[in-house]
């Protein structure tokens, strides 16, 4: 098994300090790099975990605490497992970090996250893949429009509000994104409806975006925290294998 290393990282940005986590193989200099976007659970041990797993595929992976304006991670207290009872009470604390993290503050951020990582001695020179989970995912999508200079494949899973009838909807950036995307939806997942998959897929269509969107049967929104009663392990093995063919199609 590849040995991997992870550390504590910060990336100064102009609004603050952003803490984050990066892990990559120990032997084998610098890895194709990876912008990993949270879920609204936030930096935590999962994710570390998970983080770890892909770096042992290969790849320089930095997971930054997209919550830093409010401090640095975990932003709220967090039980070890999130059953359903605590998660309403859990996202009643986290909403307002969440509406306030809009769209021109989270894409300003990403050109920081992909300007250091760029500096990085662990990360490979050239384009870089983004993924993300639950609230992630449209962060991967945007920052895959806002920089796709930057991005050469943007990935999401159990996303939602991806296609809504905002005017700044995340699906509306499809006309400029130039990556390979793949999108790896929750069939039972009330924040994103089939009439927002089918928008969604239309988007990326008519923009000439090559990509797949997946629904994957019988899997509730959250599928890959296995730290959540959300966890599905079969809808997770099936996204790591998704996840991993599109990275090694594109590096």
């Amino acid at each position: 098994m590849t040995a991997v290393r992870g550390t504590d990282v910060d990336i100064h940005t102009e609004d603050g300090t952003v803490d984050a986590y990066l892990t990559r193989p120990v032997e084998g200099g610098a890895r194709p790099a990876v912008l990993w976007y949270m879920d609204a659970y936030g930096l935590r041990p999962r994710l570390r975990e998970m983080a770890d797993r892909l770096a042992r595929a290969g790849y320089t992976v930095l997971v930054p605490n997209v919550f830093h304006r409010r401090g640095r991670a975990p932003v709220v207290e967090l039980p070890e497992f999130i059953d359903a009872g605590a998660r309403p009470e859990i996202f009643r604390r986290l909403r307002p970090t969440m509406r306030a993290l809009t769209p021109e503050r989270a894409m300003r951020d990403a050109g920081a996250y992909l300007r250091w990582l760029a500096e990085c001695p662990a990360a490979a020179g050239g384009p870089v893949a983004v993924t993300g989970y639950c609230m992630g995912a449209a962060l991967a999508l945007r920052t895959a429009g806002a920089y796709p200079d930057r991005v050469a494949a943007a990935a999401g899973f159990h996303g939602g509000r991806l296609a809504t009838d905002a005017p700044d909807s995340p699906h509306l950036v499809a006309g400029r994104i130039t990556a390979e995307v793949y999108f790896g939806h929750a069939d039972r997942d009330r924040s994103l409806p089939p009439e927002q998959i089918e928008r969604l897929e239309r988007a990326l269509t008519d923009a000439g975006v090559r990509h797949r969107c997946e629904v994957y049967a019988g899997a509730g929104h959250g599928y890959t925290q296995s730290d959540t009663a959300a966890y599905d392990k079969e809808a997770d093995e099936r996204h790591w294998a998704a996840l991993l063919g599109l990275l090694a199609r594109t590096f």
